[in-house]
């Protein structure tokens, strides 16, 4: 992993080990039997052109201490946005008070499993060119340059482009000696050449997906934004001009750009543990995939397998430790179609009997509890597998499909539709034309049965999202999800402007 940059000089000069002792010590004497702190800065860019013009610019950074106990098998938790050796004493005495207030209320006896303990780490993402030390006139540059490039097109009518960037640092220290120094840098941009007609509009937007990189994102050596960008009007083009999809059933491509959304939705949610055991039930639901379910489940073809990793490069939620001290880990979620893991922090892991968390704590914001949060969960490529060209090749009747957009899925992230950007038909091997109001519909077991042919690596693409929602109060987490293009046999398509007209 690449170890270009380094932490920020600026937070390392923070007093870290003082102020998180000082307000370990101040818990444990007033009866904490365990203690964790975090000092954290999150700083977020964002920047939207509209055409050749600035929409939207802002730069934030959210920074202080949380601060977490366990006592007498009760949660106790406060924050703050001052940093400093007498606030964490001051946060240690309230989070003791609130964690003896709610004992009563309580409804379980807190447990965590065990972990080794970690001294000193220190780890950073693999990035290159960090976003905030380029000056807002070279980014609003490159953006214009993009969007300028589509408006010379004459079915481009208007063009947005966007970015976000955000540098995540945090320190962690517990009342086990663990203590760790993180810093990660993530970008997610997106560029959208729209047509408007008398009967309406439509859009075309480019395929990359946010990643665990830097600036470097935005030059071509990654991500070939010329390229697409050469390349979208004549999509949109053919687009506007595409006959309406006639529901039925057919094969499904679905490209990884559109593929990781369907296992956010569909695996990502429903093997976080919390929701399968219905303690957690915010933004999405519940689960189908119960404890009980687990080594029994068939939850797709023989073709599937599904891993949760915190460890891949570039991953959206790769880390080296979690907000629980927990070194990052990768495991098995689906194994050859089965249901065999799901994902846990410590007290989830504990309450079910397993021995250890398997690293997937993560609060969003020093104010902010950490809760079970969502892994880089991605689909395995088969070695075997065709590549894009063999796929087409083999589908005699079917639609290809590009790029995410609307998705609908029910509380126990079983029954969804999924809509996409772009609808390539496939006719006897070949690609005929693109399709427009394309959705797929299926139950998630059904439609993870279909898979009848999955990518090999060389059709495996890192996808994902910045604002996976979840818990009350909400937070927001950055995931990423990665997929090789597969084939779905005889998957019920819906026209989604017959369905509208309902």
């Amino acid at each position: 992993m690449s170890r270009a940059q380094q932490v920020d000089a600026d937070f390392l000069a923070l007093p870290r080990q003082a102020v998180c002792q000082a307000g370990i010590e101040m818990a444990q004497s007033l009866g904490a039997s365990h203690v964790d702190i975090r000092i954290e800065r999150v700083r977020t860019g964002i920047l939207q052109i509209r055409d050749v013009a600035i929409e939207t610019q802002s730069d934030d950074t959210i920074a202080g201490i949380g601060l977490r106990v366990i006592v007498d098998g009760a949660w106790g938790f406060a924050s703050s946005p001052i940093v400093s050796i007498e606030q964490a004493r001051l946060l240690a005495q309230q989070a003791v008070e609130l964690a003896r207030i709610s004992k009563p209320l309580s409804t379980e006896f807190i447990e965590l499993t065990p972990e080794p303990t970690y001294k000193d780490q220190i780890w950073v993402s693999a990035y290159e060119i960090d976003p905030f030390s380029i000056s807002t006139e070279e980014k609003v540059e490159r953006l214009v340059g993009l969007n300028a490039q589509l408006l010379k097109s004459e079915v481009v009518d208007h063009a947005e482009a966007f970015t976000m960037f955000v540098k995540e640092q945090k320190h962690y220290a517990d009342s086990y000696g663990t203590s760790t120094t993180q810093q990660r840098v993530r970008m997610q941009s997106a560029i959208e050449a729209i047509n408007i007609a008398s009967d309406g509009f439509e859009s075309m937007r480019t395929l990359a997906q946010p990643a665990g990189y830097g600036w470097e994102w935005m030059g071509n050596s990654i991500w070939k934004w010329d390229d697409e960008i050469a390349e979208l009007p004549t999509l949109l083009a053919e687009k506007v001009k595409a006959p309406i999809v006639e529901p039925g059933r057919y094969d499904l491509l679905i490209h990884p750009s559109n593929l990781w959304l369907t296992i956010h939705e569909s695996i990502g949610h429903a093997t976080e543990l919390d929701r399968a055991v219905g303690y957690e039930a915010n933004y999405a639901g519940t689960s189908f995939a119960t404890p009980d379910k687990l080594g029994t489940l068939k939850y797709g073809s023989s073709l599937m397998n599904i891993t949760g990793d915190r460890t891949i490069e570039h991953g959206l939620s790769t880390i080296r430790f979690d907000d629980e001290g927990v070194q990052a880990q990768e495991w098995d979620i689906v194994k050859d179609g089965t249901l065999v893991g799901y994902q846990l922090d410590r007290r989830i892991a504990a309450r079910v009997g397993q021995n250890r968390s398997n690293g997937c704590a993560f609060a969003d914001s020093p104010s902010h509890i950490p809760i079970q949060r969502m892994p880089n969960v991605s689909l395995k490529a088969n070695p075997q597998g065709p590549d894009l060209n063999g796929l087409i090749e083999s589908v005699d009747d079917g639609i290809m499909i590009k790029g995410d957009n609307s998705w609908s899925i029910d509380m126990q992230r079983y029954n969804f539709q999924f809509t996409g950007q772009q609808f390539h038909r496939i006719k006897n091997g070949k690609i005929v034309g693109q399709l427009r109001n394309v959705a797929y519909q299926s139950i998630t077991t059904d439609f993870w049965g279909s898979m009848k042919a999955v990518g090999n690596q060389s059709t495996w693409v890192l996808g994902g999202a910045f604002n996976c929602g979840k818990a009350q109060p909400g937070q927001v987490a950055a995931v990423s999800h990665g997929a090789p293009a597969a084939i779905f046999e005889q998957v019920n398509v819906l026209n989604t402007a017959a369905e509208a007209g309902k």
